[in-house]
């Protein structure tokens, strides 16, 4: 019969074989979840303030999902409540989630390559011929490697083996075995630079996920508020043009009953039967381009297009209320800051990094290779798995030599990997002169629109007096009805355009703040980063500069 020790060693080790090899799939799940999400926290901390608040499933209670259950959006939303539905149910939010989960998920297999990685297995067999069995046998195997800094492998594996002879009823005989190898590159290959490149390179491409995915956010809160504010513009376009429609059929029906009493001439009355027509053609045509822009900005939040989905028209307000503030910096302030911030140019400076690294690698490849393997084994007595004697135990060193007589695709290598060097200086300086000229063009853009903003505006109140006498000379009959329809067009057009420019202006702020990787998306909100003058501070401690000029090209 087996020994008691020998029985216990393999009842134990096969017990915590299957224990391990027992997870439930969902228990994997959570494991990889825990693996990705503490790396995305940790390389997320420098970048946003709620780096805990990431996750790539879906909410059981998304606004998409009640209005598909029949529950509708009661009130008006505002541009913060639209944000926070994009965070929860926008497609290409969720892609960038999912991408930058999938990048933690490689840097966590990538780290666990370079620890101690086990594994085990069993086996079992019953031979015999057409008398019946003659033989039952049974292993159990352990094994593990592990890559050292230094460029070594390390592997070690220890077995368990069972064997009973079925024809002559003789008991167990259990045998224990192991064995090591040890292989260190001396040459090629060798060291922690080249051991390592992979997780280093993993760790960074984490980092510059990161770095997109906030760049993302940023960049996406303007495309909502961009789309918002058009919405807003649209909606302010058609209330104007319904009050303009109103304002010229009170006139035409005025104009017929004058017409009637023989006081006006049926040209005038004509003259404004034409524009009020006009004027319904454009009512009809800016309703049209208003619900057209609501079923986009659905489709663009991922909501059902047939969902009931109105906006706070109080936004606009509040927006012309805050008014026009001096722009905080100067063009040389604005690039040099936006040099020193960008998210996606640290992105591409790293990629230069990472390229020098490629070429030593390359370097590496083109030399001879020498390893040293020092190997060695055993096999214990019979029903005593544990007990080795010293002359059963057989040891090996080997010295490894490769001439690289022939090194053509690693000379290739190298060649593309000079070349990809270069090609990565390229892309920084092209992103930098990019930055430079559309910080420019940005702030030429909001010193234009400053200014045609101020022109609409005064254009607005000079419109509205224009209408005002207008009107009172009409019904003195000093004044032709053309001229009353001159003046309404007029201010209808000035209304219009005060609210593209105040709009224009807006988006354009908001676009400035994002190029200087100055805008805070979190929580479902956006804001200019309140540490942005602090920020600021650091670029250019020089005083506070005076309002933006129109760079001169």
């Amino acid at each position: 019969m087996t020994p008691y020790p020998a029985r216990l060693l393999a009842c134990a080790t096969t017990a915590a074989l299957l224990l391990a090899a027992c997870q439930s799939p969902a228990d994997h799940l959570a494991k990889a979840d825990q693996a990705a999400y503490a790396i995305v926290s940790a390389k997320r901390a420098d970048l946003a303030r709620d780096a805990e608040r990431f996750s790539i499933e879906p909410r059981a209670d998304s606004l998409r999902l009640r209005l598909l259950g029949g529950t509708g959006v009661a009130e008006e939303l505002s541009l913060v409540e639209c944000l926070a539905i994009a965070d929860e149910t926008n497609r290409q939010w969720q892609d960038r989630r999912e991408s930058l989960y999938l990048q933690a998920l490689d840097l966590a297999l990538e780290r666990w390559r370079f620890g101690w990685i086990p594994e085990g297995g069993g086996a079992a067999e019953l031979d015999g011929d057409g008398d019946g069995a003659d033989t039952a046998t049974g292993s159990l195997g352990l094994e593990l490697s592990k890559v050292l800094g230094s460029g070594a492998l390390l592997l070690a594996d220890l077995g368990l083996s069972l064997t009973r002879d079925l024809s002559t009823g003789d008991a167990w005989t259990t045998t224990g075995d192991f064995g090591f190898s040890l292989t260190q590159p001396l040459l090629r290959g060798f060291g922690s630079a080249i051991t390592l490149e992979p997780l280093t390179q993993a760790e960074r491409d984490v980092v510059y996920a990161a770095r997109d995915y906030e760049r993302f956010r940023r960049t996406l809160a303007v495309q909502v508020a961009d789309r918002y504010y058009r919405i807003l513009q649209q909606a302010d376009e058609f209330d104007n043009e319904r009050t303009n429609y109103e304002n010229l059929m009170k006139l035409r029906e005025r104009n017929e009953g004058l017409a009637q009493a023989g006081r006006l001439s049926d040209i005038q009355v004509n003259q404004a039967l034409q524009d009020e027509l006009r004027a319904e053609s454009r009512v009809l045509q800016a309703e049209q381009r208003l619900a057209g822009l609501l079923d986009d900005f659905k489709v663009f939040l991922g909501l059902p297009v047939h969902c009931a989905l109105s906006i706070d028209r109080a936004e606009l307000a509040r927006l012309a209320e805050r008014g026009i503030d001096d722009l905080p910096i100067t063009e040389e302030t604005a690039v040099r800051f936006a040099l020193a911030e960008r998210l996606d140019l640290a992105n591409l400076r790293g990629a230069i990094e990472d390229a020098e690294r490629a070429v030593r690698i390359a370097v590496d490849d083109l030399r001879m290779g020498i390893d040293v393997i020092a190997s060695g084994g055993g096999t214990s007595e019979d029903d005593q798995p544990l007990k080795f004697q010293d002359g059963g135990i057989d040891w090996a060193l080997t010295l490894d030599i490769d001439f690289a007589l022939d090194r053509r695709p690693q000379r290739n290598a190298f060649r593309a990997a000079l070349i990809a060097l270069q090609a990565a200086g390229r892309a920084r300086e092209q992103l930098e002169d990019q930055i430079t000229a559309d910080l420019r063009d940005l702030l030429r853009t909001l010193v234009q629109l400053r200014a045609e903003l101020e022109i609409q505006t005064n254009s607005v109140g000079l419109a509205e007096r224009r209408v005002e006498s207008t009107r009172l000379n009409f019904d003195a009959g000093r004044a032709e009805t053309r001229d009353l329809l001159e003046a309404q067009e007029a201010l209808v057009t000035a209304q219009n355009a005060a609210t593209r420019a105040r709009i224009d202006y807006e988006l354009a702020r908001l676009a400035l703040f994002r190029d200087l990787e100055a805008l805070r998306v979190e929580e479902g909100r956006y804001d200019v980063d309140d540490e942005f003058a602090a920020r600021l501070e650091r670029i250019d401690p020089a005083p506070a500069p005076e309002p933006a000029q129109v760079p001169q090209p």
